[in-house]
């Protein structure tokens, strides 16, 4: 039975050992993330003119679909393109959220 009981408490040490380490290491942002980049005039008329980041953008682009209600009632990851954003997407009338990413992409340099 004392081997058990040395096991769990043994056990127990490495875990505890485990979790401060990841406390002790800070996830640094990416730097490829936060430099700020220009966008098109197709996507400045949604987002706006200024310089930014590619996680500003998509906070901007997200606050748009919401703000317009743009967001397909049935199925929520399909976005439903109004004028503006139809020019984003290559003329689309409805992306997936996740094609969205990299359609946007092409428009910021």
């Amino acid at each position: 039975m004392a081997k058990k009981s040395a096991k769990k408490s043994a056990s127990k040490k490495t875990a505890a050992k485990k979790s401060s380490a990841k406390k002790a290491a800070k996830r640094k942002p990416n730097a490829a993330f936060m430099k700020p980049l220009t966008s098109s005039p197709a996507l400045a008329a949604v987002i706006g003119d200024k310089p930014m980041p590619r996680t500003e953008v998509t906070k901007r682009l997200w606050d748009y679909i919401k703000k317009n209600k743009l967001q397909d009632a049935k199925n929520r990851r399909m976005i439903n393109a109004d004028d503006k954003l139809g020019q984003v997407f290559g003329g689309k009338k409805q992306v997936s959220m996740f094609d969205m990413t990299k359609l946007v992409g092409k428009h910021l340099k």
